[in-house]
């Protein structure tokens, strides 16, 4: 066949497979030669972490291609560990070493495309080349972790960087067994993201077993007698192997050499058609640099998507059909355990470095319709341009459906849409995959209320500098219930369905600076205050992001962190039960229930988002004699199975029963009364035989609610009046607040699922626990039986002192 050009082609993967492939549909009689100094053209390098933590379990998952499958596909001359060590541009002509041979030789071209990609930074310090050092970049480097993992069965891992790779890593050497140690040298993970963002990624990695040390430099390994010591900034740690994810740099020596511009990272340096400063030669991928699309400055972004993009771009032009590459704009999602984590566009550091005179919202939404059950909120900043509202970039953080937001927003930012624009958008929606106001609508709505001046807003950054000296008012929102959990300092409250008939008390010739809990009630305060003459500013993302960057958060692993999940198998007969939405005690209690109908044997699955269940479940099994069968937990669900044992426990002989528990009620205050019936209800949910003894003041949690008429001396009739009539009427130990303080608790625990003061008494009495009445304390305060709830039992204190007796636990309230 007779060729109408010759192209070769410097490395595979992504950006050289890419332009071969585009090549071959082009030009059916060109002739095509791709160089791979590697034994592997085109691989996924994005997956070899998930291989690593076994969640990718085939080697072959990970080749896409071989050069046998990608010569019969599109008749490319694919030759694998053969290295293009020199360039004659004046020849056009370069040269090959092959390694299998050992053979040199020159080769000729017409075009030549440059792919050789990044190599992984590998710093100047001691220790670095030993065998437990590992970088991660390749399949063979994939494969030598893994086989060092599966042979040497290592307990403790450091990984030194906190990118892409660093992440990724750490999430899969935990998945492995390993106990992870992240290394990062500057102040937060993920660089694309800005430091308030990456704080709940941070959380969400400590939680999960991970330790953090942020801040922190290595200084050097070195090998002892049976590990490594870790030298980080002047302290030493003891791990049996490190892996380096500290970032990559451009593969470019042959470009430089070749007399080709790179730039001082040493990029190498293209045009928007991928020419380099050769117009025979282009360049793609991990070594070039490129244009930041949202500022038109240079810059180096490495990342699977251009590298494609710019190998289909080159293979065009070689091809005369003058394509242009406009720019690379960062777009990218990580997984981090079971969080989700993407970000597109400028960050607010790349927006300042550009000079760029943009403001940032921060919203919290939903990923899909509140009352379809798993809606659970994602965190999301946009930049926009302050004048005209065009959309700079975004972050997303949360769980399902961030993917997706992002892809919005990458899609907003290459077409140039303003936030107008995204209040506009008719976005997919039914209630298991979104909201009929999107989150990116949100965003939407919320900037345009910043570009209208509707609201004005301030932010985290700015909270320190505003004037304690009383020349402006510092007003949170929120209910008092909230505001006593934690404010920001000088700050006073009047919630926000108070605000309108509490006007009077503020002062409206002072700027008011406003919060709430994420910036939704901030806004709707603003404009009641703004409309009634006031100079308002409202704290976008509100006191729930300035508390994630300023609370104290840990970072490093618990001490004593949850046992690891066993896996979940499959089995023939399995009772499900969803407990989802229910607090404490709530899925012990219907476990309890369930268990106590089901067969020897059975198993029960149980589905749960209280965060204490895991901690709760395995003592209960301990507890029941039942058979713990192992936990999962995803996107904040637990998922748990328990078998229910072939027969009770058998006592060792002459072993005492002295497994009671005995709860005295001396306090008639509705917070200590729930949790009373609390700890009551989960202790006979363990199958424990529970008495409570209620004297004095805790005999008003047993009073009807109902007026009951009996006949009482004046004294005792003076008493009934003064106390209050039954549960509905306590109030509480602090922050009662005439009664409202009682009231915000029990609508609290209603939107939370937590079963009531009521709920939880009828509750107690259905699993058997015995409510005992003081029958001293009612003569003294004047309580007849008749004026008690059913199934109350009168005793005294031989009652109560054996009760204590027979019990291993005595706890006063």
């Amino acid at each position: 066949m007779e060729h109408t050009q010759k192209v070769l082609i410097v490395g595979g993967v992504a950006g050289g497979a890419s332009a071969a492939a585009r090549l071959r549909r082009l030009d059916e009689k060109a002739e095509i030669v791709l160089f791979e100094k590697g034994e592997y053209i085109s691989f996924a390098n994005c997956g070899l972490p998930y291989y690593i933590g076994g969640e990718i379990t085939q080697k072959s998952a990970l080749t896409l291609q071989t050069p046998q499958s990608f010569y019969a596909r599109f008749a490319v001359d694919v030759r694998t560990r053969q290295e293009v060590t020199a360039i004659d541009r004046n020849k056009k002509e370069v040269k090959v070493k092959n390694y299998a041979t050992g053979e040199i030789y020159t080769e000729s071209y017409d075009k030549l495309i440059l792919s050789p990609g990044a190599e992984p930074v590998r710093p100047n310090l001691p220790g670095l080349t030993g065998d437990r050092v590992f970088t991660l970049r390749s399949i063979p480097d994939t494969y030598r972790i893994r086989e060092f993992i599966d042979t040497h069965h290592p307990k403790r891992a450091v990984v030194v960087g906190g990118g892409f790779i660093g992440v990724e890593m750490a999430e899969n050497l935990t998945a492995a067994g390993v106990a992870v140690t992240l290394v990062e040298m500057s102040d937060q993970v993920i660089a694309p993201l800005d430091p308030e963002m990456a704080r709940e990624v941070e959380a969400h990695m400590t939680a999960k077993g991970v330790t953090l040390r942020l801040g922190a430099s290595l200084e050097g390994v070195r090998e002892t007698e049976n590990n490594l010591a870790v030298k980080v900034s002047g302290t030493e740690m003891t791990a049996d192997f490190v892996v380096l994810a500290i970032g990559v740099r451009p593969e470019s020596a042959l470009a430089r050499d070749a007399g080709l511009s790179v730039n001082e990272r040493g990029a190498i340096i293209v045009d928007d058609g991928m020419h380099t400063s050769d117009p025979d030669i282009f360049a793609v991928g991990d070594a070039i640099a490129i244009k930041d699309f949202v500022t038109g400055q240079p810059g180096y972004v490495p990342l699977a998507g251009p590298a494609n993009k710019q190998g289909r771009i080159a293979a065009d032009n070689i091809c005369g059909l003058h394509k242009s590459y406009h720019g690379t704009q960062g777009s990218s999602v990580l997984k981090v355990f079971d969080l989700t984590v993407a970000a597109t566009g400028l960050n607010e550091k790349a927006a300042k470095r550009a000079g760029v005179a943009y403001d940032k919202m921060y919203t919290y939404s939903a990923n899909h319709a509140g009352y379809y059950p798993g809606a659970v909120n994602m965190s999301i900043k946009t930049l926009f341009e302050k004048e005209t509202g065009k959309i700079l970039g975004a972050q997303v953080v949360g769980y399902d459906g961030v993917d997706k937001r992002c892809d919005v927003f990458a899609t907003a930012i290459r077409a140039g849409m303003t936030a107008y624009d995204l209040t506009e958008l008719e976005l997919c929606y039914a209630p298991p995959y979104g909201s009929a106001k999107d989150p990116v609508n949100m965003a939407g709505f919320a900037i345009e209320n910043v570009l209208t001046g509707k609201v004005k807003q301030f932010h985290w950054h700015d909270v320190a500098a505003l004037p304690q000296d009383g020349s402006v008012t510092l007003l949170d929102t929120r209910t008092p219930l909230e505001y006593a959990n934690g404010s920001l300092p000088g700050f006073i409250n009047i919630p926000l369905d108070e605000l309108r008939d509490r006007l009077q008390e503020l002062d409206a010739t002072k700027p008011v600076y406003l919060t709430c809990q994420i910036g939704l009630r901030g806004y709707i305060g603003s404009r009641i205050l703004s409309q009634n003459g006031f100079d308002v500013y409202n704290l976008s993302g509100g006191y729930r992001l300035y508390h994630s960057i300023f609370g104290k958060a840990p970072t490093s692993a618990p001490k004593a962190p949850t046992p690891k999940i066993e896996h979940i198998g499959a089995t023939a007969e399995v009772k499900k039960l969803d407990a989802c939405g229910l607090q404490c005690p709530g899925p012990i209690v219907r476990l309890s229930g369930a268990l106590e109908e089901a067969a020897p044997g059975q198993m029960i699955e149980i589905s749960t988002t209280d965060p204490a269940f895991a901690s709760d479940l395995e003592g209960f099994c301990r507890r029941t004699g039942n058979e713990f069968c192992g936990m999962q937990s995803e996107k904040g669900v637990c998922v748990a199975r328990v078998r229910k044992a072939a027969a009770c426990p058998v006592k060792p002989a002459g072993e005492t029963e002295k497994d009671k528990k005995n709860i005295i009620v001396f306090s008639g205050d509705l917070d200590k009364a729930i949790a009373s019936f609390i700890i009551a209800n989960a202790a006979a949910a363990m199958g424990r035989k529970v008495s409570m003894f209620f004297t004095f003041w805790g005999l008003n949690v047993l009073r009807k609610p109902e007026k009951v008429h009996v006949k009482k001396d004046f004294m005792s009739t003076m008493f009934g009046k003064m106390m209050p009539r039954g549960s509905k009427k306590l109030g509480l130990s602090k922050m009662n607040m005439g009664g409202m303080g009682a009231k915000m608790i029990r609508g609290v625990m209603q939107n939370k699922n937590i079963s009531s003061l009521e709920d939880l008494i009828h509750l107690a009495q259905q699993n058997g626990v015995e409510l005992v009445a003081c029958s001293m304390s009612m003569d003294v305060m004047g309580i007849t039986p008749a004026e008690l709830i059913d199934g109350v039992k009168l005793g005294g204190a031989a009652a109560m002192i054996a009760n204590a007796e027979e019990s291993d636990m005595s706890l006063f309230i």
